[in-house]
């Protein structure tokens, strides 16, 4: 189940929480003052995106459709630019948390908080500094085993695909730019 929630929970989290894109649009004129931001992301990592809206200091929003991880950072694409993420400490605390399961109705749930950086962002996010506390709350449920020994059972295997699945993530901090 730990390799399950992992190896689903990093993906997910990854290419909702960190690579939110839209169509990139063209960079505002002024860089924007720093101060406090909130994140909200919902993510369907079935196929079916999600959005992604920042409040505060940076106001933006995007559509969740594709993951690019490159050296434990991630790329948000928004409508006013990109900007990096560290996720490596959210990856971890997701990774050690615990799983509340129903094997009855094959339903599972997971949620982690730790802290995300940003940096090297582009357009209107040239020079963005700052520490977000990301939560993030998982819940999916995978499919049935159809025929063998397991017939009838929750499928937890690694490469199993969940029959349905959502994120929401909530990330607050401030904001800086140089």
């Amino acid at each position: 189940m730990k390799a399950v929630k992992a190896t689903l929970g990093i993906a997910i989290l990854v290419s909702g929480i960190f690579c939110a894109s839209a169509a990139f649009g063209t960079a505002a004129a002024s860089t924007p003052a720093a101060g406090t931001v909130t994140l909200y992301l919902t993510e369907n990592p079935s196929g079916t995106g999600g959005t992604t809206v920042i409040t505060g200091a940076i106001g933006d929003y995007g559509k969740t459709t594709e993951m690019k991880v490159q050296n434990g950072l991630s790329v948000v694409k928004l409508r006013k630019g990109t900007f990096e993420e560290n996720t490596a400490k959210i990856s971890a605390a997701l990774n050690a948390a615990p799983t509340t399961s129903n094997n009855s109705t094959c339903s599972f749930s997971a949620s982690a908080t730790a802290p995300v950086t940003l940096l090297d962002g582009t357009g209107l996010y040239a020079g963005i500094s700052g520490t977000l506390n990301f939560t993030i709350n998982v819940g999916f449920v995978l499919p049935l085993y159809k025929s063998g020994s397991k017939k009838g059972q929750c499928n937890t295997s690694n490469n199993v695909v969940p029959l349905a699945e959502i994120d929401f993530i909530i990330g607050t901090g401030k904001v800086s730019f140089s």
